[in-house]
């Protein structure tokens, strides 16, 4: 009960996230559905409906990672001094966190079983002509137990992930291992001076590593090595398996590295003589380089992924995307902006303190402005033209 009142109280923008996470958990588990439906239509078709249902996996994990990213902003499930006493430490409100956050998900579930009954004419006949009958398996019987089996993966995922990424941990501060001091809450990242300069991430050459070691194994793939070919959807001829698992290190590496370049950026904007406004900027840009690096390393390796798609699409005349192939690609891409968009709304949280403070020294409000404008356009001018690299470089090998 707690957490539903959680889920239904809290500021209009976290209810607006939450509504973004309903949709996504919607729009999965509108997809999970449409590979059952295309499996009970076509019983002798067993595999493409596993094909279907296995390339599922990258709009949930997409969806979910954006549930956990909106949980982390939640400040009502945040641990606060005197919650303790009454039972509400920090692996409790890590459960309500991920509790509320399940329900966000079946919410969205259960819009997507009613446009999915709707759409087969379960509810009111069949809409749209029948356009959607033969896609979904419209005049088929339903098995209702896989089903709600199907529907409730994206909640279970989201519960449990949300459940290990919010339990509190023992954070660093001044060089130790903090520990719970008073009522038991954890000393948070943000005790420290936030004038001091954040430590720089490790992950930029694993990400390197993982980038090159992907783009090898996609020129290895390309040229023929042994191996069955991976069915893609959109209508793409399969992919030896080496293409495929070179994509996977290349993405991985984009979202390992990207902490590391948004580090780097900052120290980059305050070389040289710095004034004002680059300080603040490489500064904010180094603090906030975990937060806000890896949903752009994600979302770089998502547009590249995209661009690379459209470039392969035209050199092969293949036909545009169907309709469950499209609303699984736009579903990645739109989890992963607004994954962004909520993880720079965290890095504002979080450096609230420090703008009161430069508030309080006097410091104008047009310079916060301005060095906000400043970092927004260094991580475009280094991520958009890295993403057009990397799909530039994946696209080469599969070339006719």
């Amino acid at each position: 009960m707690l957490a539903l009142r959680l889920a239904r109280g809290g500021h209009p923008f976290l209810v607006l996230r939450r509504l973004l996470v309903a949709a996504a958990s919607a729009g999965v588990g509108f997809l999970l559905l449409g590979a059952l439906g295309h499996a009970v239509a076509h019983p002798d078709r067993s595999s493409a409906a596993l094909v279907r249902l296995g390339w599922s996996v990258l709009p949930l994990s997409a969806a979910v990672y954006l549930a956990v990213a909106v949980a982390r902003t939640d400040a009502v499930t945040r641990p606060r001094r005197g919650l303790s006493a009454v039972g509400l430490g920090p692996a409790r409100l890590a459960a309500l966190a991920a509790a509320s956050t399940a329900l966000v998900c079946a919410l969205g579930s259960a819009v997507a079983l009613l446009l999915f009954l709707h759409l087969r004419g379960g509810l009111s006949g069949l809409p749209f002509d029948g356009a959607a009958a033969g896609l979904l398996g419209a005049g088929r019987p339903l098995p209702v137990p896989a089903a709600l089996t199907l529907l409730a993966v994206v909640p279970a995922v989201a519960y449990a992930t949300t459940g290990l990424v919010l339990l509190p941990r023992g954070r660093r501060v001044g060089g130790r291992r903090g520990a719970a001091r008073g009522d038991g809450v954890a000393v948070p990242a943000e005790a420290r001076d936030p004038f001091d300069p954040a430590p720089a991430p490790t992950g930029l050459p694993w990400g390197v590593a993982l980038i090159a070691l992907g783009l090898a194994a996609e020129v290895y793939g390309a040229r023929g090595a042994d191996g069955g070919a991976v069915p893609l959807p959109g209508g793409f001829p399969g992919s030896p398996g080496p293409v495929v698992a070179g994509w996977v290190l290349t993405t991985l590496g984009l979202a390992v590295a990207g902490p590391g370049i948004v580090h780097l950026c900052g120290r980059l904007v305050q070389a040289y003589r710095p004034g004002a406004t680059r300080l603040l900027s490489g500064r904010a840009l180094m603090d906030e380089a975990r937060r806000v690096g890896r949903p752009l390393g994600v979302l770089c390796a998502v547009v590249s992924a995209a661009i690379t798609a459209h470039t392969l699409a035209g050199q092969a005349g293949s036909r545009p995307f169907g309709p469950l192939t499209g609303l699984g690609a736009g579903l990645v891409l739109a989890c992963a902006t607004a994954t962004l968009l909520t993880a720079a709304v965290e890095t504002r949280q979080s450096r609230a303190g420090t703008t009161a403070a430069l508030i309080r020294l006097g410091a104008p409000a047009g310079l916060l402005r301005t060095a906000a404008v400043l970092r927004a356009g260094v991580l475009l001018a280094v991520f958009a033209p890295l993403a057009w690299v990397v799909a530039v470089l994946t696209a080469l090998p599969l070339r006719p």
